[in-house]
């Protein structure tokens, strides 16, 4: 069967059972399918990108399943029909990795560089002191 990794974002006024609830709903219907999931991660609540329906944050989840095709457009299906599900995206894949999710790993395990350094700058020095155009003295209105 394929393998397929879905990323389900939930609203933010559920509470994490009910969220992790969805993740136990969508796992039974692609069982009732012929499918089956072989691993899943609830990624707690994240500030979205932009809004959706009104809400800056959403409840993340992530699964890999084992499932035929009818079972992941039914999947999909009652997902977007569900008032708590905002978003639903799909990949087929070709092989599952092993281990947690790369939001799950820590920043270190990650290679993700350090925040506060930006090397790429280089020296700027002061960039050009004062500008006389700007404050100072005001001049007079006729």
């Amino acid at each position: 069967m394929p393998l397929y990794e879905h990323v389900l974002i939930a609203r933010q006024d559920l509470s994490n059972t009910q969220a992790e609830g969805l993740i136990e709903h969508f796992s039974t219907v692609l069982a009732d399918n012929g499918g089956k999931v072989v691993e899943h991660e609830y990624w707690g609540v994240r500030t979205l990108a932009y809004k959706i329906n009104k809400n800056r944050k959403g409840h993340y989840a992530f699964l890999r399943t084992d499932a035929p095709s009818d079972a992941v457009l039914e999947m999909e299906r009652l997902a977007r029909l569900h008032d708590d599900v905002m978003r639903v995206m799909t990949i087929r894949v070709d092989e599952h990795q092993e281990g947690p999710s790369v939001q799950m790993q820590k920043r270190e395990e990650r290679g993700d560089r350090p925040r506060g350094d930006r090397g790429d700058r280089g020296d700027r020095g002061d960039r050009g002191g004062d500008r006389g155009d700007r404050g100072g003295e005001r001049r007079e209105r006729n």
